[in-house]
């Protein structure tokens, strides 16, 4: 059993992951990053553009797993920082609450929320972030957009997997809905 878990990042061999993916649901994060004014009114939202879980290539919320033994925030402040590089300086509060939590099953019709890998419950924050964003890793680029434009049907029809109906959740919990 200890050739099948890597205790450098807590996290399971591919082996297990699947296991694991087809028997309990797995914690993730998902945050959108944002940028305020000097008032806290949210200007921007910014949107990866990556390959989906479903294989296309669409606009994405910054999203991934929490590890075992890894604290929500600190996950948070890894995948901000994976996805947005180590200068994006994400405002995480010092006891961060999600403002809704979504459920991903694989069958879209469970929830609206589709993850064909898995059932994951994802803790949903919006992340204010003042440092220099360039994307990293799997993502091939990120875009900010007014929230009128992020609300827009034109942004909803390039996400994938119910995230546009959480960008919408989120831009209203800001007061920022149009």
């Amino acid at each position: 059993m200890s050739d099948q878990i890597d205790t450098r990042t807590s996290w399971l061999s591919p082996e297990l992951l699947a296991q694991a993916r087809a028997s309990v649901p797995m914690v993730y994060v998902d945050a959108i990053p944002v940028r305020v004014d000097s008032h806290g009114r949210v200007t921007k939202v910014g949107l990866l553009l990556r390959v989906a879980a479903d294989g296309s290539i669409s606009r994405m919320l910054v999203s991934g797993r929490v590890l075992y033994g890894e604290r929500v925030r600190d996950a948070l402040i890894r995948h901000l920082e994976k996805d947005l590089g180590p200068l994006a300086l994400p405002r995480i509060p010092a006891n961060p609450a999600p403002f809704t939590i979504a459920e991903y099953f694989p069958d879209p019709d469970v929830s609206g929320f589709t993850d064909p890998r898995h059932h994951a419950v994802s803790l949903v924050y919006v992340v204010p972030v003042d440092g220099e964003c360039q994307p990293t890793q799997e993502a091939l680029d990120l875009a900010w957009f007014s929230p009128k434009e992020a609300a827009s049907p034109k942004i909803a029809a390039d996400m994938t997997g119910g995230q546009d109906r959480l960008l919408r959740l989120a831009l209203g919990h800001v007061g920022e809905l149009p």
